[in-house]
């Protein structure tokens, strides 16, 4: 049965601060033949991000009207706070134009994709270990200590949701998850000259 899955869809998810933006952009930036999805957002942009490139930042309003109309594949409220969704239209309009289509989404919005779209594949990314994946979050600087322990309190149940997953990749160096990513996507990992 195998076989009939993948609609050209595939979804990475796993842990806050498990590196899943750092991977995405890597492919991203590496493999222009993966078509990736830009997420909407009520939360404000981080210094460096543009609009439509990263996210499409939106209103309160905004992202309530496009609730109404169902205009979502996904969304979700992340930690009690800001909320992102994933453009249906877009997504479907890239799978029928036969692109391979990688959503970085989060737990919650990668079980409605299932629900939705339960032909896709299912990609969990994994921290090497959960001190890493401490070690990142508090190393990368953008949350305060408050905000900290509740995305760890939220990775520890994250974390146990692996299972649900067709396929595990543990993010310990980003090129290497990337080119395993592609890899289970079908497509070909660009060949690299050994650094000596």
């Amino acid at each position: 049965m195998e076989s009939t899955k993948h609609t050209g869809l595939t979804v990475l998810a796993g842990p806050t601060a498990v590196g899943k933006g750092t991977v995405s952009t890597y492919i991203r930036d590496t493999y222009p033949e993966v078509w990736l999805s830009v997420s909407a957002t009520t939360r404000p942009p981080r210094p460096g991000e543009q609009e439509g490139v990263h996210y499409y930042f939106k209103s309160a309003e905004e992202f309530d009207r496009l609730i109404e109309e169902g205009a979502f594949l996904e969304w979700a409220a992340v930690h009690g706070k800001n909320r992102y969704g994933t453009l249906r239209a877009s997504v479907e309009s890239a799978i029928a134009e036969g692109k391979a289509v990688l959503l970085e989404i989060d737990l919650q919005g990668a079980r409605q994709v299932k629900a939705a779209m339960p032909d896709a594949r299912f990609v969990f990314l994994a921290p090497p270990s959960w001190e890493e994946m401490v070690r990142r979050l508090v190393g990368r600087g953008t949350e305060s200590p408050e905000e900290q322990q509740a995305r760890l309190e939220t990775a520890k149940i994250e974390l146990a949701a692996e299972p649900e997953f067709d396929h595990t990749v543990v993010n310990d160096d980003v090129r290497r998850a990337a080119d395993e990513l592609v890899s289970l996507m079908g497509l070909t990992p660009h060949a690299r000259q050994s650094a000596r």
